[in-house]
């Protein structure tokens, strides 16, 4: 058991994030209160049980809640009334389009609006939820803007099933986001017993960065498939070449590439790419994540010289 100066936070949703979130609050000291429809999910809060299995959760469930720290109700009057942070925990799925679904994210917020006049005190609003950036700004202006007394922010969750517990307790990132500096600290003094560092951020970044990380690690898998695959191909060993590659930490893992400026040129790059996408086509492979590099970077290229001529432009006009 952390400890912590206590807080009472309110959980809307209690599926895998909220229900981890809720638990692992309340092992730090915090008094939580999870809100959700689902009877069932509910009932097994308050009977100390998890609603569905995740290693250790069940343990840390029936722990807080003996301890009076982690409750759950399907009200939302009597949970929110004397909460000091409000975290929106409910799922944003796909729509046919692509596009985010945010029916849970506008319900849940209008009944925080409606049921602000039996509060006394300001509310904290913090959408762990995965939402598109400019999302929560909007959140804020047209639903929860309305209440008056209520601060908006980002705090973009980074769990992985299986390992949930480990990934709150021992947080790889911690982001929050917001343009109330003081409602930002609020969340971030959340987690003040782990001992993390927080990446304290504007609104749309710490929506952007949650993104961000899911693209890159997409592109990573994406990368060591094809090229297990061209290896396997090839008959060389895969996990050979990729364990190689990864114990460079000074250019291969690590932070360097991975800031935005111009499109990579040279005589190494660019030649050694079409070389490997013409024996990639040699062999009748497909592998269109390499392949598409190198058109990528061409079309960065024609961003970045569009933005010097309407630069160069502009200048010539103003003088």
């Amino acid at each position: 058991m952390y400890t912590q100066g206590e807080n009472q936070v309110v959980v809307f949703g209690l599926g895998y994030v909220g229900c981890v979130s809720a638990a692992c609050l309340a092992e730090l000291g915090h008094r939580v209160i999870g809100v959700d429809r689902d009877e069932y999910k509910v009932q097994s809060i308050l009977d100390g049980r998890s609603p569905f299995y995740e290693p250790g959760l069940e343990e840390l469930v029936g722990a807080n809640v003996a301890a009076g720290r982690l409750s759950a109700s399907r009200a939302v009057d009597g949970a929110l009334a004397e909460s000091d942070i409000a975290l929106i925990c409910v799922g944003t799925p796909p729509q046919r389009n692509g596009n985010v679904n945010l029916a849970q994210l506008r319900r849940v917020s209008l009944e925080i609006v409606q049921h602000l006049r039996e509060r006394s005190k300001p509310l904290t609003v913090a959408v762990r939820s995965t939402v598109l950036p400019g999302t929560c700004e909007r959140l804020g202006m047209e639903t929860l803007g309305n209440g008056g007394c209520i601060s908006v922010v980002s705090n973009p969750e980074f769990l992985r099933e299986g390992q949930a517990i480990r990934d709150f307790m021992e947080p790889p990132l911690l982001v929050i986001g917001g343009a109330d500096p003081a409602a930002v600290k609020r969340v971030a003094d959340l987690y003040a017993p782990l001992e993390v560092e927080a990446c304290l951020v504007s609104l749309r970044t710490a929506e952007m960065i949650k993104y961000a990380c899911n693209a890159f690690h997409a592109v990573k898998i994406s990368f060591a498939n094809e090229m297990g695959a061209l290896s396997e191909r090839l008959g060389i060993g895969a996990d050979e070449v990729m364990q190689t590659l990864c114990r460079d930490v000074k250019l291969n893992i690590s932070p360097a590439y991975l800031r935005p400026g111009f499109a990579f040129g040279g005589s190494c790059l660019p030649k050694d790419l079409r070389a490997l996408v013409y024996q990639i086509g040699q062999m009748d492979l497909k592998l269109p994540f390499l392949e598409s590099v190198m058109p990528s970077n061409a079309e960065h290229l024609r961003r970045a010289m569009e933005a010097w001529t309407a630069c160069t432009l502009f200048g010539a006009s103003a003088v």
